[in-house]
Order: C-alpha cells, then structure tokens, then sequence
C-alpha cells in the first residue's frame, strides 16, 4: 500500500514515546538485579559471585521465555495497525495462558540450578552460597512472565509510561527490602541470600498486579476486552504464538547462552575471574537494556507499519531505531573506559582479601566491554526489527553461527588453548557480537528491499 511517510522528526517522537518509557521499565528491572549483587557485594566475592551466577542463570531462562511471549506484542501491534481491535484482546489472554503453560516448568527450573552449577565445575562454596538465593527467587517466574504479557500489550499501544512508573518504585523496594531480609532488622532475623532472592519475588509479585490493576482502571485498555472475553484456549492462536515464538526463542537462548557460557566458564578459571566476570556484566547490562527499550519500540513501530501494509514506513521505523541503539550506545562506551574504577569499587569492597585481582581482571575486561556494547545493543535492535517482520528462522542461523561457534568456540579457544583467560572468552564476545550484529543489520536492509514479502511467515 502505497503511503506518504510522515516527517522524519514525526517518526522520532512517536519513537521516543514508546522507546524512553520503555528503556526506563527495562533498566529499572536490570537495577533490581545490580542492587542485589550491591548488597551481597559487601559480604564478599564467594557471595558475590553466587548470587551474581545464579542470577544470571535465572534471568536468561526467564529472557528466553519472555521472548516467546514477545511475539505476542507483534500479533497485538499489527491487528492494532490493520485496526482488528477484536484481535488485540484475544492475543493479550492467549499470551496470558502460554506464559502460565511455560512458567510453571520455569520455577523446578529455577529452583534446581544448583545442579548446573555442580555440573559445570564451579567452585563448592560458590554453588552452596547458591542454593538458598535460588529457593527464595524461583517465585519470581510466574510474576515476571504475567507482568511481559501486559507489557506487551501496552507497548504495541504506544502507551508505555506505566511500566515505567512501576518499575521504578520496585527497584526502591526491592533495595529496602534486600537490606532488610538479608540483614535483619525490626524484629526480622537475617535470612541472608534466600531473603535476597525472596525480596525479588516480592516485588515480582507488586508489580505484575499493580501493572494488571492499571489496565483494568484505565478505559482506554479495558475497551479491548482483556478482562471481558472469554478466557479459554484457543488452539490455532496459541499454535502460531509457539510457531513464532519458539524461533524467537531459539534465537535468545543462542544470546542468552553465549553469556551463560561465558559466565560458567569464568568459574571454571576460577572465583576471582568469576567475581570480575558478574562486575563487568552488571556495567554492561546498562547500555543492553537500554537498547532493549529502544529496540522493543522498534519492533512495535515496524510492526504497525507492517499491519498497515507501509513497507516503507516498516524500513525507516527499523533503519532509525537501529542507527539510533548504535549511537546510544557508543556514546555510553566512554563509561567504562574513564570510570572503571569507580564501577569495580560499587561491588567490592577495598578492604576484601580478593579485591586488588579482582579489580585488575575487570578493569580489562571493561574496555574489551566498551567494545562490544555496540555490536550487542545493534543485534538486539536488528533482531527485533525482523521479528516485527516475522522473519524468524534465519536470524536464528546467524545467531547460532555468531554466538556458538565464534563467540563461545573462539572464546574457549582463546581462554584456554592460548591461555588468554578470562580476557579470551571476552574477546569471543566482541567477536560474535559483531559478526552476528551486522549481519541481521544487512539482512533487515535486504529484506525490506522487497514489500512483497514483507509481514509474511519465514
């Protein structure tokens, strides 16, 4: 459908609109986890890198599932665009019943992780330090999924501000509430790690029903029947939500595991490596979710476009939220060069017996970060731009060849056979990232290059 593209800056406001609320919900989350590994920080680097592990382990099973569910934003975005208003709340309650069918493995999953860390070879006291603080987060799965289903649905409206609000008063809570459990205080007597993990399933809990109580008090959202119609299962629906989403999700667990990998590994050289891999990773954390909220919204505006049949509004939405991650995050690149420092001595201590090896790995492994922040905030960006598209199954080739075999292969042989070390499966990263990031970038360019194919199944 032939259409007359709205001012550029026109297509950057309504960007923004979604974009900063967005990116704002996302950091505040990522915060919820940076302030636990503050808090625990201070009791030392075995604490330190438990939780920092377990943690990690847990929020990329819940990242993978949550993007199952993000293709539920897609079916919401383009019914939105074609104006199939019936549509939007059928998709929202479907979602609602995929992220329960997947959530309940998720908390066995969760809880049992101590046995991958057995596996893998991490230290003893690190795996033990983690098993309390995995019994009191596995709680958190159901929440958090319930919680992406509804976000969501409000991102694919462009109504975006409520995440935000949300998620900014739980990382405040969820900081109160860790000092409080893991310390004691108030008549409470210590629960150390399981009250961290369990002061996040709290918060998980708050913010799902103060999201789900938002959208049933504001009109505008309750017009789309989320809360009227029927909420029974409807098998074609939930099959092309697995048929989309299970690629999608392929495709995170290839990311995903690409950091895991890493982050295991660090512990297999050792806890100080370990301890310097989760410091680097909570800086590097930042500028990803960040671009996560702009690519969220990219994903959301290629979509519509999509769902209006404007190819060429679909190419520009995704071109600009691309260029616009890769700006943002190179400027953010300057951050770890000139201030490593000061963000190795938020989670350490001086005074910890492992604080000065510690500080040296991390101060390099932050520069080679400062690196691939830009590659990683790019494939997120490109990635989502050709999920708006429902270009799926390549993008999953190109993740497994970039993550796999030249980050985590190129990382491994690097670390060990030439005994780089950690810096080695750091510079597996930034290898990886960059091969896969520019080569979903092309693909989008190329893709968009032809409007009949555009919006269909791949």
């Amino acid at each position: 459908m032939a259409a007359t593209l709205p001012p550029l800056k026109t297509e950057i406001r309504q960007f923004l609109g979604i974009a900063i609320p967005l990116s704002a919900a996302y950091l505040a989350e990522f915060a919820m986890f940076i302030t636990t590994k503050m808090v625990v920080g201070k009791m030392g680097y075995h604490e330190l890198a438990a939780v920092g592990i377990a943690g990690d382990l847990s929020f990329e099973i819940l990242v993978v599932l949550m993007a199952l569910l993000s293709v539920v934003g897609v079916l919401i975005a383009q019914a939105e665009g074609g104006g199939r208003h019936n549509e939007v709340g059928q998709s929202v309650r479907q979602g609602f019943i995929v992220s329960t069918m997947i959530g309940i493995p998720a908390i066995a999953g969760i809880w049992n992780l101590d046995y991958v860390l057995r596996a893998t070879g991490q230290e003893a006291i690190v795996v033990e330090l983690a098993i309390p603080y995995l019994q009191g987060l596995a709680g958190m799965a159901l929440p958090v999924l319930w919680f992406a289903v509804f976000r969501n649905f409000i991102a694919a409206l462009s109504q975006t501000v409520a995440v935000m609000v949300i998620t900014l008063l739980a990382v405040l809570l969820n900081y109160l509430l860790t000092v409080w459990f893991v310390y004691g205080g108030g008549g409470l007597e210590p629960l150390g790690l399981f009250g961290a993990g369990l002061a996040t399933t709290i918060v998980s809990w708050l913010m799902f029903f103060a999201l789900a109580l938002h959208i049933y008090r504001k009109q505008a959202l309750r017009g789309y029947g989320v809360f009227k119609g029927r909420w029974q299962l409807k098998g074609e629906l939930c099959r092309e939500i697995f048929k989309l989403g299970v690629p999608v999700a392929m495709l995170t667990l290839f990311e995903a595991g690409l950091f895991v990998a890493t982050s295991i590994l660090s512990g297999v050289i050792g806890a100080k490596t370990l301890a310097a891999y989760e410091v680097v990773m909570a800086w590097a954390g930042i500028p990803f979710v960040i671009a996560l909220g702009l690519s969220e919204a990219t994903m959301v505006r290629v979509a519509l476009a999509v769902g209006r049949q404007q190819t060429e509004a679909a190419r520009r939405a995704g071109l600009l939220g691309m260029a616009i991650v890769a700006g943002l995050t190179l400027l953010l690149a300057l951050v770890p060069i000139f201030f490593a420092e000061p963000i190795i001595q938020i989670f350490i201590d001086l005074d910890d017996p492992g604080y000065e090896e510690v500080a040296v790995l991390a101060s390099h492994f932050l520069i080679i970060a400062a690196i691939f922040q830009v590659f990683d905030g790019l494939q997120v960006a490109a990635a989502r731009a050709l999920r708006a598209l429902k270009d799926n199954i390549a993008p999953l080739w190109i993740a497994g060849f970039g993550y796999w075999v030249l980050g985590v292969g190129g990382g491994s042989l690097l670390a060990f056979k030439y005994e780089f070390e950690g810096a080695g499966l750091w510079w597996g990263l930034a290898a990886g990232l960059f091969v896969t990031s520019n080569l979903l970038a092309w693909r989008f360019h190329r893709f968009t290059l032809r409007p009949a194919q555009v919006g269909a199944p791949r």
